[in-house]
This record gives structure tokens, C-alpha cells and sequence, in this order.
């Protein structure tokens, strides 16, 4: 690396418009676990009629997207790098995502399964594109840069979620007293906006990014395709050689399916266990989001210090103790505490795990690669959701549900602990090291 490099700014255009993508999709993860919950569970599915159907389908449906997305993430992943397609990859599938939004906006709410296919769509929509957004990060950091610009990106998510969000609270408190409809339909406003932020703010991503990586010969869609299978066999067989980065996406599947069933079904516990209102849950939500961006800034800047790994583990010894304390929450306050902890190491822990990804991955071989990620960070996230509203449907305790997460932190952390950082970079370097 040379003098110039390493001083150069991380805020470069093209690292601004790939940070807006987190911007841009954060405002629908954001609002999928407050308004989007609360419109399936108290609106399309009624507690009256139904009991615990809205929470056991709203479960299953990210579940399933989850696994969708697991099982398609490293095709498309290869896809792309066959056509150096990550852009026009990123462009279809957050386009996708806000139509499916809209299309779930201006469906009736008795139309149940439409509206629950069209939440379906935009998980998987988003699943997807997070395979071609992260692709980019190895061609727009440096390996200096990585920590610095992944935290940023976290940090700008969870602040364009958090705006989107209070925006919405706004909307939903005073849009009845001004006329413009009853809570149905102002939540209903509200998915559709949401469609329209995802869109907005992708497009300067997809306006100023490029690949780096030159197409290959497949030329045509069929050819193509064949080029992706066979670089998916490929990248498994090569795996056998990365044997540090092969270690660390079994430990990021295990903790990382307990913090996705966590940010999925958190809501679902603050719902259904301590009955917290439509503005409780957003409010709870909105200070997670603010805390969150600080966090993943801070860890950030800690991992520069500390180290990746050491910054990593102490996450997950954090995670642990979150969830270990999840059984005595009685109280809307105690459940106020959990989730500022949970905000402030849950967009560090993603940041540094996409850091530590960006150092192991093989040059040139980006989007492949990181859609192996995805499909780490999804193979068994589905289990943890299914298995949620499993325990939900069986027990209807969302309490004991996300208490058993618990032992896949344990799991993560014990895996973490033996991966060695260096030896994983020269195998990076020089892939015939056994």
C-alpha cells in the first residue's frame, strides 16, 4: 500500500453512495420490525380472531425469506461475478424490494396471503441485494480502510433507519388528528413511504458504483448461468484451501442466526409478552436506532485498536449476557435496558463480521464470496425464526422463544476463538497453504 493510499479519505464519492445503500435499506428493516409487525399482527391477522396466528405467521414468513435468500445468495453471488454484474444485481433486487412494499400497501388488509406474500418478496428482495452491496466493499476499502468504512456504513443505516422511523412516528401520531385516515391506513402510508425511501436513496448507488471486476466470457444469460453453477462448485471446493475463512462462516452462522432471530422477533416479545402499545414498541425501536449508529462507529474504532477478532469476541460476551438476562425482563423499563444494549453492540457486531470477511476474501472473487457469506449468515437464521414461532405456536411464551437463542452466541464465540487472523490473510494471499 502506498503513502497516498493510506492517507487518503475514506469519504470518497464511491464509498458515500455505497454507505447510502444502508441508509436506504435500513429504513425498511427498520420499519419491518415495528410497523410492519404490528400491521400483520394486530391489523391483517387480529389477536381477536386469531390468537398467536399473526406472530406465528409473521415468524415463518422471515423464515422462509431467509432460507430463500440462503439458497440463492451464492448463485447470484457467482452470477454476478461472471457479468460483473453486482450494480445491475443491486439495482434489480432494492427496486424489487420497494415495489413489493408498495404492492403490500395497496393491498387490502383482508387480502391476507397477498399481503403476506408481498412481505415475502421485499425480504427476499432484500436478502438478495446484500449479496452485490457487500460484494463491493473489498473493491472500494482498502484492507486499512475495511473496519473504518463497513462501521460507517453500519452507522449511516442505522441513522437513516432512525429518521425514517421518527418520521413514521410522526405520521402515525398526528396523521388521524389531520384527517388523513385512521391507524390502518396510516400504517399503510407508512409501508408504502417505505417503498419509496428504499428506491430514493438506492439510486446513488447505483448511479456512481462500478465493478472493478472484468466480465468473463459468458456473454449471453444461459452461459452466464452455467459460469455461476460452476463457480459455485468451485468456490466449495476452494473453501477446503481458506480454512480460516471457512471456520469463521460457521461461527458467523451460529451467532449471527441468534442476531437476526433477535432483530426479527424482538418486537414479537415486546407484543406479545409485555404488551406494548404501537408508539411503545416504535419509540423502543427509534432509541435502538440512535444508539445503534454510535455503536457500530465506536466498534469500529475499536477494532482498529484491539484488533478485529478480540473486538468481535467481546460482542459476543456482551450478546450472551443480553440474552441471559431476556428470562427476568417483567417490565416495559427492563426491556428499555435490554434493547440499549442490544443497540449498542448489534451494528458493531455486523460491522466487524463484514470487516473480518473483506480481509479473508480472495481478490477478484468478491460477490462470490460474499454470497457465501450470505448464505452463512442465512443457512440456519431461518431455523432460529422457525423454530421462534415453533415454540410460539406450542407454548405461547415469545419469552422462552428467544431465551433458547442464547446458546447460539455460545456457540459463535467458541468458534471465533480459534480463528487466527494472519494465517487466514496468507491463505487469502496464497491459497495452496494448507
Amino acid at each position: 500500500m502506498t503513502s497516498a493510499q493510506s492517507n487518503r479519505s475514506i469519504w470518497r464519492r464511491e464509498v458515500v453512495a455505497w454507505c447510502g445503500y444502508d441508509w436506504a435499506n435500513s429504513g425498511y428493516t427498520t420499519l419491518m420490525i415495528t410497523v410492519f409487525a404490528v400491521y400483520i399482527q394486530r391489523t391483517v391477522f387480529t389477536t381477536e380472531q386469531s390468537g398467536n396466528t399473526g406472530a406465528v405467521v409473521w415468524a415463518w414468513t422471515v423464515a422462509v425469506s431467509m432460507l430463500i435468500g440462503a439458497l440463492l445468495s451464492p448463485v447470484l453471488g457467482a452470477f454476478a461475478d461472471a457479468r460483473a454484474g453486482k450494480r445491475m444485481g443491486l439495482a434489480l433486487t432494492a427496486i424489487g424490494g420497494s415495489a413489493s412494499c408498495m404492492a403490500m400497501a395497496l393491498a387490502p388488509p383482508g387480502q391476507v396471503w397477498l399481503v403476506t406474500g408481498c412481505l415475502l418478496l421485499a425480504n427476499v428482495c432484500l436478502e438478495l441485494s446484500l449479496t452485490f452491496y457487500n460484494g463491493f466493499l473489498p473493491e472500494i476499502a482498502t484492507e486499512r480502510e475495511m473496519n473504518g468504512v463497513s462501521a460507517a456504513g453500519m452507522g449511516w443505516g442505522y441513522l437513516g433507519g432512525g429518521i425514517w422511523l421518527l418520521l413514521a412516528m410522526l405520521l402515525l401520531g398526528y396523521g388521524p388528528a389531520m384527517g388523513w385516515g385512521d391507524g390502518t391506513r396510516m400504517l399503510r402510508i407508512c409501508i408504502f413511504l417505505t417503498g419509496v425511501w428504499w428506491l430514493l436513496f438506492t439510486l446513488p448507488g447505483i448511479l456512481i458504483l462500478r465493478d472493478r471486476t472484468r466480465q468473463k466470457q459468458a456473454t449471453t444469460f444461459l452461459r452466464a448461468g452455467k459460469v455461476a453453477f460452476g463457480d459455485v462448485v468451485d468456490t466449495l471446493k476452494q473453501l477446503r484451501r481458506h480454512r480460516t475463512l471457512l471456520l469463521f462462516l460457521v461461527g458467523f452462522l451460529f451467532y449471527n442466526d441468534g442476531l437476526q432471530t433477535v432483530v426479527s422477533q424482538s418486537s414479537t416479545f415486546a407484543l406479545q409478552e409485555l404488551k406494548f402499545t404501537d408508539r411503545e414498541l416504535v419509540s423502543v425501536v427509534l432509541m435502538v436506532q440512535f444508539v445503534a449508529m454510535p455503536g457500530a462507529i465506536l466498534t469500529g474504532w475499536v477494532a482498529d485498536k484491539l484488533g478485529s477478532k478480540l473486538t468481535l469476541q467481546l460482542c459476543l460476551v456482551v450478546w450472551v449476557g443480553l440474552l441471559g438476562s431476556a428470562w427476568f425482563v417483567e417490565t416495559g423499563t427492563a426491556y428499555w435496558f435490554m434493547a440499549f444494549g442490544v443497540a449498542f453492540v448489534l451494528g458493531g457486531t455486523q460491522a466487524v463480521s463484514r470487516a473480518i470477511m473483506g480481509i479473508l476474501t480472495p481478490q477478484q472473487q468478491e460477490a462470490r464470496y460474499f454470497g457465501f457469506f450470505n448464505l452463512s449468515g442465512k443457512a440456519t437464521s431461518f431455523m432460529g425464526t422457525f423454530v421462534f414461532g415453533l415454540i410460539v405456536a406450542m407454548t405461547g411464551s415469545s419469552r422462552l422463544a428467544i431465551v433458547n437463542l442464547l446458546v447460539f452466541f455460545v456457540i459463535g464465540l467458541l468458534v471465533v476463538s480459534l480463528i487466527d487472523l494472519k494465517r487466514g490473510i496468507a491463505e487469502r494471499d496464497c491459497p495452496l497453504i494448507r
